[in-house]
């Protein structure tokens, strides 16, 4: 495998780990799963708070959805196929920025 190649995939595989531990522990800490329902609440500080939250747990909620989706409402897989393209896409450009924010701190080489 190309530098490039393994470089995207622990980008991937690290914007999916940042994700679910981030809803994850909201759900520990509100008692209820997070979700996108997080942005309807008005102008309010609180919404303007979970937005770069949702930025990095989208992938997560995206896949949780997708997969619920499928299971309750029988989606066409066409449909999960784009919404794990979308998911898979997000999440590697979150985990590049995660890393990137690692290496300006000094705590990842």
């Amino acid at each position: 495998m190309s530098p490039d190649v393994l470089n995207s995939l622990f980008s991937l595989l690290i914007g999916f780990a940042l994700a679910g531990a981030l809803t994850s522990g909201y759900q520990a800490m509100a008692n209820q799963p997070a979700g996108f329902a997080l942005l309807q609440q008005g102008v309010a500080p609180m919404t303007f708070a979970a937005v770069p939250f949702l930025v990095f747990a989208a992938p997560f909620i995206i896949m949780r959805n997708t997969v619920r989706g499928r299971k309750i409402e029988k989606r066409r897989a066409e449909f999960v196929m784009l919404a794990t393209v979308l998911a898979g896409f997000w999440s590697m450009m979150c985990g590049t920025v995660f890393l990137r924010l690692l290496e300006i701190t000094g705590l990842f080489a």
